[in-house]
């Protein structure tokens, strides 16, 4: 006897119902299924939509990842774009579709529904959003208006409202298409995921490239203010007057930028639970409240996989994953979606930005008995030419020492890196098991500590309280009375290029020496010493040498280095090699 043949419905393509369908299709060949897109693309390189406005992207079938006719013809799926499903009959099981191109209105049943929404960029409501001249970047279709303003008026500068990644995308790619660039950020950092330890990397960065950033700072309103005498095509285009919370900017384009809600209004007025946030509730099987009705992608509630706290995490990693899981549990195949742990990579110019589970910020908000080091290491072995420091950072468990999170600014190597600390938290491993981890080792690629057993080590070394730390934002609080040791244990030509106030500089080849010279009246046991060096390893000897002369010792954790990029107005990444050790 044949099984019934089922009915899926699909409402959303790109990652998650895209992927869900394909997958659907190679698990049953004799389902029906119907994929509803209101838009013109049904898969298409979101993420790769700024590098198209940058012009690194040349070619718009590059964007294109199936049309409607090949999807079809591959998986014969039943692809119906234009189609916006505008109501959902719970107990009819069907729903309300409206054609939008020639207004039609039909339902269409179902044994299963699908909704894959996406989530679309935030539009605050400010005077001026409306002006030919204010973009936001979601889809193709803006990207090519982006593009198509850009070749017609020939805009000189631009402003990114937003330092989120899209945000940051742009201003890079903007920067690349021949505009001077200014981001404004309401908050005092881009890149959210980042602590701002981290994200002062990137400011530096940034600015270095020629990007204007301006912090703590919102735009209130946005005005056209007459022809731009600049531009040099067409009839030129209105230049935009910028009030910000504190002062004015002017400019001939602003990208609006302030980050994504989900599209879960469909959801809500088919009375399925959602969250405050608007985000769909689903189970581990990506089910929604309704039994015959799942939901996958950027408007869905998941789990943090660290925290198990409810999260959105708008990534297309996991709308992808989800899909995958939602189509085996319609088909019959118990699966399940353990939750998202945020692992994401961006590129600012030449700079590689990677995160992985939760960052200080949700850590002290949960209030986790957390511990945090910072390490430097060298892309891959010194003496090969080419190495670069990438800054890493990493938060774990202060009783079990299980890896809880993990930030890398850097340039070659430094994705790499951040997928084994993915993989390293999605298996549970501590600070105990970095430091046993067998990973490639040759010159050209990495050291033989690679820099996550490096991060291990350093971790380890807290765990197993070989050392003390304190942090940059302890430093301004020290002592500056002589109750304290203050130790700078660097070069003298270091020290002589920047140090910290208030530190005294006894190099630390010189240090044991100076243990044992009864005139050195500044080492005093009494005292507490709080040492840096440049970016921790020569900190973290001096501190081993005075812990075990008797001194109750700490080590700067990051050094100087981090010290400097945080308070300093520029920090770039030094050449392994190309100047005199560091430790």
């Amino acid at each position: 006897m044949n099984k019934p043949m089922k009915k899926i419905i699909i409402v959303g393509g790109v990652a998650g119902g895209a992927s869900a369908a394909a997958r659907l299709r190679r698990l049953d060949e004799t389902a029906e299924i119907i994929l509803f897109e209101r838009g013109e693309y049904i898969s298409f390189a979101n993420c790769g939509l700024p590098y198209y406005i940058g012009g690194e992207i040349k070619s718009k079938a590059a964007l294109t990842l199936q049309t409607p006719d090949s999807f079809h013809a591959r998986f014969r799926v039943d692809v119906r774009i234009h189609h916006e499903v505008t109501a959902i009959d719970r107990q009819a099981k069907s729903v309300l579709v409206t054609h939008l191109q020639t207004g039609e209105h039909f339902s269409e049943t179902y044994d299963t529904l699908l909704l894959s929404p996406g989530a679309g960029p935030i539009v605050p409501n400010i005077p001026g959003m409306n002006s030919p001249q204010v973009f936001t970047l979601r889809n193709i279709p803006d990207t090519y208006k982006i593009t198509e303003f850009i070749a017609r008026t020939r805009p000189q500068n631009a402003v990114v409202v937003g330092g989120g990644y899209i945000g940051v995308e742009m201003a890079e790619n903007l920067t690349r298409a021949g505009l001077a660039v200014t981001t404004v950020e309401l908050a005092d950092q881009v890149i959210a995921p980042l602590d701002y330890d981290m994200a002062c990397d990137v400011h530096n960065h940034m600015r270095s490239k020629g990007v204007t950033l301006i912090l703590n700072n919102g735009v209130q309103s946005i005005q056209e203010t007459g022809v731009n005498a600049k531009a040099v095509t067409g009839a030129g285009a209105p230049r935009l007057k910028v009030t910000l919370t504190h002062g004015e900017l002017f400019t001939d384009m602003l990208i609006m930028a302030v980050g994504v809600k989900p599209e879960s209004a469909l959801a809500r007025s088919a009375g399925l639970e959602v969250n405050p946030r608007g985000g769909i509730l689903v189970n581990t099987r990506m089910q929604t409240s309704d039994d015959a009705i799942y939901a996958v992608g950027d408007a869905v509630e998941v789990t943090d996989f660290v925290t198990k706290q409810p999260a959105m995490i708008p990534l297309a990693g996991p709308a992808n994953k989800q899909g995958r899981i939602a189509a085996d549990n319609i088909c019959g195949i118990p699966s399940q979606y353990e939750g998202t742990q945020g692992s994401a990579i961006l590129k600012v110019f030449d700079m590689t930005i990677a995160t992985t589970g939760i960052n200080e910020k949700t850590a002290k908000r949960l209030g986790l008995n957390y511990d945090k080091s910072f390490t430097y290491s060298a892309s891959h072995a010194g003496y090969y030419p080419g190495a670069v420091s990438m800054s890493v950072k990493t938060l774990f468990d202060k009783t079990t020492g299980a890896l809880l999170g993990a930030q890398i600014t850097g340039f070659e190597g430094a994705d790499k890196r951040c997928d084994i600390f993915a993989t390293a938290i999605r298996a549970g491993m501590t600070a105990h098991d970095l430091t046993k981890l067998e990973l490639c080792y040759a010159p050209p690629y990495s050291s033989a500590k690679d820099p996550v057993n490096m991060a291990g080590f350093v971790m380890e070394n807290l765990l197993t309280h070989k050392v003390k730390n304190f942090h940059w934002h302890d430093v301004e609080s020290l002592p500056r009375d002589g109750s304290v040791i203050l130790l700078d244990t660097r070069t003298q030509g270091e020290y002589a290029q920047g140090h910290i106030e208030g530190f005294i500089n006894i190099p630390l080849d010189e240090l044991r020496d100076h243990l044992s010279d009864p005139n050195a009246a500044a080492l005093d046991k009494n005292k507490k010493v709080y040492v840096t060096c440049q970016v921790g390893l020569r900190g973290y000897i001096a501190a081993r040498i005075l812990t075990q002369n008797g001194f109750d010792a700490y080590n700067l954790s990051g050094g100087y280095r981090l010290y400097h990029s945080i308070y300093g107005q520029e920090t770039p990444p030094d050449p392994i090699g190309t100047k005199p050790s560091r430790g």
